[in-house]
């Protein structure tokens, strides 16, 4: 069994989320005006009480609510500082649903990156809200272990293409404007649920895979994705069948200072679509995380090298697959870059404002090459592929992989573990 030096769980965003109630399902219907950036929407959620409740509070930005319901029953409701706060309730145990009626313009969330979520663009609109934007564009309870299904029913503009996660299931025009329905079936964190809006042309370049691109970057957005379907099938074979219906890719019309994954989708700017495959590196990190991120949620932010690290690794993959570097190659060079760094990092603990370091990205990829030098290859790729089809659609943490791992080899990994995870000191590789 792995020791663990983890401290207690500590919440990064304590003022997110509600741990009274789950929820199985959100039905979104949301109409936009890109114009006037004015957004109405009514939410209807379907939640279960994991005890006796006599308030619950959902996340929610600031918009004007005008109406909430439970169980199809007006209620008292307070809504200040990204809050929403039902009272009082009588709820017991089991099944129970909220409206929310509101309208407003959405804003983004303030935070230490910069605003997350719902941002307009030049021309359209995208949404990147990980960890906690979510509550810029509906009402949530906007936790990475609250995993639901969700249907997106977005009316805008007859001009503008509208891509949300999910399959497409209907698209109907009524003079000037299109509503567009999307169901996303498997379990999603609120902070994955996405909704795209532009002036898109749409191509399907594989069975399952989407594109869409402004017009006049066509050929370069078709050249640089032209290798996707070849990068699927080998992590197909390295981590286990992919965990969704299809795969999106939207290329917007705006510079972006990185890519944006959402669940079945994956968000680029024009900045990172040069007709050489110059980042194609970004290509493989965002697919991965469809394994890695998507289907397997952290539990709680703690645990972003679950996502960061795995996808960083990803990348190291797909280039010794495809002609690059090698693996041991990319781990030793970024081993000599993170050494001449402060060493001053816990991995499985980077604490809120280190979320996104590199080092969290880095030295997660090196975990996982460091575990499988000491595994072997053919041990290592088979516990990937059980770890992603064990926790398919669920939730995951640190202690779960490193317990995983610890039953699937006769090699002493509990050292190598509390070294590359819990110490600051960077550890030499195997």
């Amino acid at each position: 069994m792995v020791l663990s030096t983890t401290p207690a769980p500590r919440l990064y965003f304590p003022t997110h989320g509600d741990d009274g109630y789950r929820v199985a399902h959100y039905d979104l219907s949301l109409d936009y005006r890109i114009g006037p950036n004015r957004l109405g929407g009514v939410a209807r959620i379907s939640a279960v009480a994991l005890r006796p409740l006599t308030r619950l509070a959902l996340d929610l930005g600031a918009f004007r609510v005008s109406a909430v319901l439970v169980d199809g029953v007006g209620v008292r409701f307070t809504h200040r500082d990204g809050k929403l706060h039902l009272a009082p309730l009588r709820l017991w145990p089991g099944t129970f649903t909220i409206e929310v009626r509101y309208a407003g313009t959405p804003r983004p969330v303030n935070s230490h990156w910069g605003g997350l979520g719902w941002e307009q663009l030049t021309d359209g609109v995208i949404v990147a809200s990980q960890p906690i934007g979510a509550p810029s564009w509906f009402p949530c309870n906007d936790r990475p272990d609250d995993k639901a299904s969700y249907r997106f029913s977005v009316t805008a503009a007859s001009a503008y293409q509208v891509i949300a996660n999910g399959e497409p299931v209907s698209r109907r025009r009524a003079a000037s404007a299109t509503t567009w329905v999307y169901e996303q079936r498997e379990p999603m964190a609120a902070y994955l649920a996405s909704v795209q809006i532009g002036r898109y042309q749409l191509a399907e370049p594989a069975p399952g895979m989407r594109l869409a691109f402004p017009a006049r970057h066509a050929s370069r957005v078709r050249h640089d994705f032209e290798r996707q379907a070849r990068m699927m099938e080998v992590f197909g074979e390295r981590f286990g069948p992919y965990p969704f219906g299809s795969y999106t890719v939207v290329v917007v019309d705006d510079e972006l200072e990185i890519p944006v994954e959402a669940q079945g989708m994956s968000i680029f700017g024009r900045n990172h679509v040069d007709g050489r495959r110059g980042e194609e590196r970004l290509v493989a990190h965002e697919l991965a995380h469809q394994w890695f991120g998507n289907s397997l949620t952290v539990a709680d932010w703690r645990g972003i090298w679950l996502h960061e690290g795995f996808a960083t690794y990803a990348e190291w993959i797909w280039s010794e697959v495809s002609g690059g570097l090698s693996s041991d190659d990319h781990a030793l060079r970024w081993h000599r870059r993170l050494a001449a760094l402060p060493q001053n990092f816990v991995l499985a603990d980077p604490g809120p404002r280190r979320l996104f370091d590199d080092r969290v990205y880095k030295r997660g990829a090196l975990t996982l090459h460091a575990l499988r030098r000491t595994m072997g290859d053919d041990a290592f790729f088979a516990l990937l592929r059980e770890w992603t089809a064990g926790h398919r659609h669920g939730t995951v943490t640190t202690e779960a992989f490193t317990a995983l791992a610890a039953r699937r080899t006769t090699a002493a990994v509990d050292g190598l573990f509390s070294a590359w995870l819990h110490d600051t000191r960077l550890p030499a590789l195997p």
